[in-house]
């Protein structure tokens, strides 16, 4: 078993009820450090799994069971040169180089924000970049891969739910 590190982004409980932390202990959560910022329930998990895809899945049942609703999974996929360089344990400059081509061809392109000084890049993306060079562990392509599924299928469930409200 390994532990894996991401954070759930919840929302739909009052988190100045009394019981708010213990809903959450009693769901299985104990593994979570629990915050409320800028309006959303952050649940910091250390969980122990044999995979990262094993460990989010359960964690996401977890706080389903507490009663509130998941938004989405951190860390995030789309990030900056400077997210590159701490997630992949690198200079923010040899990013720079590699996103340059300074140090090799074919670094994956911005996909937000491309027009402005702070262009936004996708982690699964660069990840795989970085790891087909043997620059950073293949477990960081498959968390990066990991993240990106279930933030889709949550994004899915979401616009499922919006589409039956309005129908309804």
């Amino acid at each position: 078993m390994k532990t894996f590190e991401f954070t759930i982004i919840a929302s739909g409980l009052d988190h100045e009820a009394d019981d708010f932390e213990d809903r959450f202990f009693e769901a299985g959560c104990d593994d979570a450090t629990i915050a409320f910022a800028r309006g959303a329930i952050l649940l910091h998990f250390a969980r122990e799994a044999e995979s990262i895809e094993h460990a989010i899945e359960s964690a996401i049942s977890d706080v389903r069971s507490a009663g509130a609703q998941v938004d989405r999974v951190e860390p995030d996929n789309l990030v900056s040169l400077s997210e590159i360089a701490t997630r992949a344990n690198m200079t923010k400059g040899a990013i720079s180089h590699y996103s340059k081509g300074a140090r090799g061809r074919g670094f994956p392109h911005p996909v937000a924000r491309v027009t402005t000084d702070s262009p936004l890049w996708d982690w699964d993306q660069v990840s795989k970049w970085l790891a087909d060079r043997g620059k950073i562990d293949a477990i960081l392509v498959a968390e990066a891969s990991a993240v990106r599924k279930f933030n889709t299928r949550l994004e899915i469930e979401q616009s499922e739910c919006a589409v039956y409200a309005a129908v309804h």
